[in-house]
């Protein structure tokens, strides 16, 4: 199938015009967990701490549960490739049915918390702290994981801008709310965490709100709504394998993340607040990196459905320098302005101020040094994810980040007594064998396949 070359330019802006909307929703999403952290820094540093390792158990749970909404992104790429409207729909909603079905098996977790993060070595105080924080947010994964099937929906379509000024929104409410919910400003109760989880609950229905409204309203030949009730068991099937090793994919990694914050809350209150702060802002950057890599998994997606190899070699190696870019530039910015960053997260009189700041300019160093590698490792995922790629993917992200980054983190920073810095050390090592074997997959396994593949469609057509 023979179409005209783009040049790496065209690429490039290509990338950009499809990719900045979705880097500027994604860091509208972190912005919200940001601004949690922030806001309840300013209350106070066991709050801040509690929310750190309650907000680590969400996530993990949330990421695992968005396999399914991520699987829809290559499927209904690849289907509008081929102007297939019918399985576009059909996958769209199965991808619906499986976000719910794993929100309502994951709300136990949320209910039971505090005995959860209690048998995770936290202390009495931080998990009741944390688990007051669950027992309201928790119920915010069932629109978060809707919220997600959708955007990736949208995002397939490169409908992205929607995607952005929904999450802008939803952002400034979260701070809003937050800022009443958290102090009582405005004449509302002071809830302290409370307060923040309300924010975070209130702020996740206005966006499956704003999602659904759109795509009933702007794209209404889809009709995605329509019959939903109904099952559709071998289009959910295709979804279920596609998604659940992105699923757990994104588990093992998620919870490597988490793992160390639990790990590093066994330190101590001190050290878990400064990691919580180093962390939100390596996650602040690696948002761009994350949606670079959904441009590749919809761009190599569209490539895989109409079978143009050169198109998805070009844009691979495009946004895999994009990518590299922003690294950089990261890198230098964490290394000259750790304070000051640092002391954005912090009350001027906290009196752990200087403790929080020595202990987080050596974590923000080690987040320098895993920019890199963890750029390479999610835009490998998105390229693989896009050729439709994700079992052995699943188990060479799994073996890095479980047999290699937490063993080294905990050996490194207990065995070896290298406290937190060692902890972050393992987690560097851990991405950096992701980044490494990922890449291998998509370039000596999944591109060759591709083009097998490309060549037998060539002959079949003569």
């Amino acid at each position: 199938m023979s179409t005209q070359k783009m040049s790496y330019g065209a690429h490039a802006r290509a990338i950009l015009a499809l990719g900045l909307p979705l880097i500027g929703g994604h860091l509208g999403q972190i912005a919200i967990g940001v601004t949690d952290t922030v806001m309840l820094g300013w209350y106070g540093v066991e709050e801040l701490a509690a929310q750190g390792v309650a907000g680590s158990l969400f996530f993990v749970l949330f990421l695992m549960g968005s396999g399914f909404a991520w699987a829809v992104m290559p499927m209904v790429a690849s289907f509008h490739a081929e102007r297939d409207e019918t399985n576009l729909r059909r996958a769209t909603r199965m991808g619906l049915w499986l976000s719910l079905g794993f929100a309502v098996l994951a709300l136990p977790v949320m209910v039971m918390a505090e005995s959860v993060l209690l048998a995770l070595g936290q202390t009495e105080q931080v998990a009741a702290l944390g688990a007051e924080y669950l027992s309201i947010a928790g119920w915010g994964i069932i629109p978060a994981l809707l919220v997600m099937t959708f955007k990736s929906y949208l995002a397939a379509l490169e409908r992205t801008q929607i995607v952005l000024w929904i999450t802008l929104a939803a952002a400034l409410t979260n701070a809003l709310a937050n800022y009443a919910f958290i102090f009582g400003n405005w004449g509302a109760p002071a809830w302290g965490i409370a307060g923040a989880a309300v924010a975070s609950l209130v702020t996740q229905f206005v966006m499956v709100i704003g999602v659904i409204g759109y795509a009933l309203i702007v794209l209404p030949e889809h009709q995605l709504l329509k019959r939903l009730w109904r099952p559709d068991w071998e289009m959910l099937g295709k979804v279920f394998r596609l998604g659940l090793p992105i699923g757990l994919t994104n588990l093992s990694e998620v919870g490597l993340f988490a793992a160390s914050a639990f790990m590093m809350g066994w330190l101590g209150t001190i050290p878990l607040a400064a990691h919580n702060i180093a962390l939100q802002l390596a996650s602040i950057t690696f948002m761009v990196h994350l949606g670079l890599s959904n441009v590749a998994t919809i761009r190599a997606g569209n490539a895989y459905g109409r079978g143009d190899l050169d198109h998805m070699l070009r844009g691979a190696r495009t946004v895999i320098v994009m990518s590299l870019g922003m690294a950089v530039a990261t890198i230098v910015l964490f290394i000259a302005l750790p304070e000051p960053l640092i002391s954005l997260f912090m009350n001027r009189d906290e009196p752990a101020r200087n403790q929080i700041l020595e202990i987080g300019v050596l974590l923000l160093a080690l987040a320098a040094l895993f920019q890199l590698v963890d750029g390479a490792q999610v835009i490998a995922l998105g390229l693989l994810r896009g050729v439709q790629d994700t079992t052995v993917p699943m188990v060479l992200a799994g073996v890095s980040y479980w047999l290699v980054g937490m063993p080294a983190s905990y050996i490194l920073g207990f065995v070896l007594d290298w406290g937190g810095p060692g902890i972050w050390l393992g987690l560097v090592l851990g991405l950096a064998c992701a980044g490494v074997a990922l890449m291998l997959r998509f370039w000596t396994v999944s591109v060759p396949r591709l083009g097998r593949i490309t060549g037998q469609r060539s002959v079949s057509a003569q």
